[in-house]
């Protein structure tokens, strides 16, 4: 299938896309979600816009035929932060022959020159989730945006380009922490007007992190570039930890489970969640632990237990140390909101 986009915002795009694939829009508070019927395949495409000039779009889908979306129109394409959380996209520049595959957990900063436009190939029956920020320099130029400052001169240049007079692309490593955002992205736990600001703030958080992940590439300060058996097996990992809250795994455990060795985990951690692997678990422990505390009725005891710790004083100097507050007193000031909220 071969589709041309001509249409621009974000907005416009979807209801582009509705037309050609014949499929009605939903919407929910300025998103708006497209859902592909059982002759296409299964999953969504979904956007938003934003003041200031910003935006997303989101690929989630399986089609069974070959996809190829050409965005092909006579205006300034929006700068582009591409993050692939699941299959594949290869990517080029219209009326170019390069062709860049991002693979799983990798992004890519790109922006065509003038009114060039920008192709996304899809494999049929291959499952992908790729969400792409979508910026529209002319108006993300007009919010305080303090003259960049901090940013490297190219990347600065990048998003004063508001004409895209230089064509520009960047392909990154690999990045748990993005994918992590697009799962809280996808569980959509608020819809309305706290869905959209949500979704606002969690797209300005993935577009820190993709550029502090592209100076950190130009400065040359990543220990390595992973491989994608390693980000796998570090995906593994965090599985492992997060369904096993009640368990103290040794990083020994960790690494023999998920097929690799103490240090090349520690490693991969660091360069990923900047954090070791028992800093990690310590932390989704005390998440675990703030939201039992918040919305269960079990006592500190009980919950300490549930999250495999067995020295309670142990629990209150951490939670303490990370939330400035005593597990007793958070409890209680839950407990105190909840009666309040029943009279």
């Amino acid at each position: 299938m071969n589709v041309k986009v001509k249409a621009l915002p974000i907005e416009d795009i979807i209801k582009d896309l509705s037309k050609q694939f014949d499929i009605p829009i939903q919407e929910d508070s300025g998103e708006f979600i497209l859902k592909l019927p059982e002759r296409l395949g299964k999953g969504f495409i979904r956007g938003s816009s934003f003041d200031n000039g910003i935006g997303i779009i989101e690929y989630s889908f399986t089609f069974y035929h070959d996809l190829e979306l050409l965005f092909s129109i006579n205006k300034t394409h929006p700068l582009k932060f591409i993050f692939c959380l699941r299959g594949k996209v290869a990517h080029t520049f219209e009326n170019d022959q390069d062709v860049h595959t991002i693979h799983s957990y990798q992004n890519v900063i790109v922006s065509s020159s003038g009114s060039n436009g920008h192709v996304l190939n899809f494999k049929a029956n291959e499952s992908v989730h790729i969400t792409s920020i979508e910026i529209i320099r002319k108006k993300f130029t007009q919010r305080p945006n303090y003259e960049f400052l901090g940013l490297s001169p190219e990347l600065k240049e990048l998003f004063q380009d508001s004409d895209a007079h230089k064509k520009f692309f960047y392909q990154g490593n690999y990045s748990l922490q993005a994918a992590d955002i697009v799962d809280e992205i996808n569980e959509k736990k608020v819809s309305g007007f706290l869905r959209s600001l949500f979704l606002e703030g969690k797209l300005y958080e993935m577009l820190v992190i993709q550029i502090a992940q592209y100076e950190d590439d130009q400065a040359n300060k990543l220990p390595q570039i992973l491989r994608r058996t390693d980000v796998e097996k570090v995906k593994q990992a965090v599985e492992l930890i997060n369904n096993n809250l009640d368990k103290n795994y040794s990083i020994e455990f960790i690494a023999k489970e998920v097929g690799t060795n103490v240090n090349k985990l520690q490693e991969s951690f660091k360069y990923m969640y900047d954090l070791t692997v028992n800093k990690y678990m310590q932390q989704v422990k005390l998440e675990a632990a703030k939201d039992l505390l918040n919305t269960s009725d079990y006592n500190i005891s009980q919950i300490v237990h549930m999250i495999g710790l067995n020295n309670r004083s142990y629990f209150s100097k951490i939670f303490k140390e990370k939330y400035n507050v005593s597990p007793k007193y958070f409890l209680k000031s839950a407990r105190e909101k909840e009666a309040a909220d029943k009279e």
